[in-house]
């Protein structure tokens, strides 16, 4: 772990407040980050869409854009980049190797709540280099309470 990964992810968590909270999904934020240090684009849960991930929000601004090889990129993700989800055809995890990002940070693996993800180990196992910080996962965790607490969970499976 370097300084600039703890301030990258950092920044994904802050980008991650400005996610609508609802009550059936995360509030996520993430940064991509080029070889150089730079930032090529970012993006946050339901950002454009409802039912947009903060991954695919971030990769979507790179479409259509001279984009340099996202081998050299880094992807930081406050949670583990999903591998199922009901409301779209391909998941973030497929997004990220499709894309040909080459490492990933985040701070929280996804817990079993909404769907069983392997995020981690999907995208190690396609060579994506994959770095977790979880000495930041409780700032993930309170921007996420309102999916987390009791109250908020009834209103799920209730």
């Amino acid at each position: 772990m370097s300084v600039a990964d703890h301030f990258w992810l950092s920044e994904a968590i802050r980008v991650s407040r400005l996610a609508p909270r609802v009550t059936d999904r995360y509030a996520v934020g993430a940064v991509i980050v080029g070889g150089d240090g730079s930032v090529l684009a970012t993006g946050y849960t339901g950002e454009t869409h409802p039912h947009h991930h903060a991954e695919e929000e971030a990769l979507a601004r790179l479409a259509g854009r001279p984009v340099p090889d996202l081998s050299g990129a880094t992807l930081y993700t406050s949670l583990e980049p999903c591998t199922a989800r009901r409301s779209r055809p391909a998941t973030c995890s497929r997004l990220i190797l499709d894309a040909g990002v080459g490492r990933v940070v985040l701070a929280w693996r996804e817990p079993i709540l909404f769907a069983d993800c392997d995020g981690v180990e999907t995208l190690r196992r396609h060579g994506v280099e994959v770095l977790e910080l979880p000495e930041l996962a409780d700032q993930v965790r309170a921007v996420n309470s309102h999916v987390l607490l009791p109250s908020a969970r009834l209103e799920i499976i209730g």
